[in-house]
């Protein structure tokens, strides 16, 4: 599901970003989960690429609240991070063990997407006292959690269709389609503002145009040859317009002709136009069909958050936590 590739990709770009702590911090106990702790140089560490990011969005007293309750925050998923530890080692089956090829994927497709190479990456890993092998170690405790996750949240979810039926029903503002029409345009720029004799030629250019499609030239020819707008490559298409988006002049035009109709010569602020509709769909509701995998999907994840929440909380209460922060 979605949600599990966000988690995923959100905790591998924190490895590839982060950067060392340089301050100097008081070594002490913030946090005793049963018989482990977390010191304070230990959340300080792991904090570090969001404070940074804090740093920047917020100035003087905003910044140090933002930053205490960002971290009180963090200390709290370090926390539930440390118990999903715990019920990995003791699940029962056990969770089935992630391979050094799980992981090398995970690694390449995010190198992939950084565009640098296996060399750059641990170049970079060894100037910040970093290792290969601690982020391998990482990925697979991610990996790990992530099946728990799978087996422990996701597998208890299900969606009915009397349920996608009902927020269909609940949400169809959402899924009411808006008219519109496909067009192909040949534009020849001339500003009203500019010179008179250059708008003058635009529009006998237009003109003489328009009478060359009429008499059986093809309007993609033309407009790959003489637009100078975008789409002018594609045979001047520029798919599917809805109302308000184009200029007025142009889109009053659109919406009154036929399919397979060739516009006059429209005179807009920015130049000359023809345009010739495509296509034409109209507005009203989407159908159920077309939309069920997208609202499945959204209900899966609403699903899934409240599941979680319901099952992190029985893990806590199983444990003696104590927060020192």
């Amino acid at each position: 599901m979605k949600i599990y590739r966000v988690l995923l990709w959100a905790f591998v770009v924190c490895i590839l970003c982060t950067s060392p702590v340089s301050a100097e911090t008081v070594d002490r106990i913030v946090a005793v989960v049963d018989d482990d702790v977390i010191t304070q140089s230990e959340l300080n560490r792991a904090f570090a690429p969001y404070a940074e990011s804090i740093e920047q969005s917020f100035k003087g007293a905003d910044l140090e609240e933002a930053l205490r309750q960002n971290k009180e925050a963090f200390l709290q998923s370090m926390i539930d991070q440390m118990l999903i530890e715990r019920e990995i080692k003791k699940a029962q089956p056990p969770i089935n063990p992630v391979t050094d090829e799980e992981i090398m994927i995970v690694i390449n497709d995010m190198l992939k997407r950084n565009k640098a190479s296996m060399q750059e990456y641990q170049a970079r890993l060894a100037a910040e006292g970093m290792t290969l092998e601690r982020v391998k170690k990482d990925i697979h405790r991610q990996l790990m959690r992530m099946r728990l996750f799978r087996r422990e949240v996701q597998s208890r979810i299900l969606v009915t269709d009397e349920e996608i039926g009902r927020y269909y029903d609940e949400h169809r503002e959402d899924y009411e389609g808006k008219e519109a029409v496909r067009i192909k345009q040949i534009f020849l720029p001339a500003p009203a503002q500019g010179d008179e004799t250059t708008r003058h030629n635009a529009r006998q250019m237009a003109g003489q145009l328009r009478d060359r499609i009429a008499n059986g030239e093809q309007f993609e020819m033309i407009a790959a040859r003489y637009s100078r707008a975008p789409g002018a490559d594609q045979g001047g298409d520029i798919g599917f317009i809805e109302k308000g988006i184009i200029l007025p002049e142009v889109e009053r035009v659109a919406f009154s002709l036929e399919i397979g109709q060739i516009s006059d010569v429209i005179e807009s602020e920015v130049g000359m136009h023809l345009i010739s509709v495509v296509d034409r769909r109209g507005a009203g509701l989407k159908p159920l069909t077309d939309v069920r995998n997208e609202i499945k999907t959204k209900i899966e994840e609403e699903k899934v958050a409240k599941k979680y929440d319901e099952w992190i909380d029985e893990v806590r209460k199983k444990s003696f936590i104590d927060v020192r922060l």
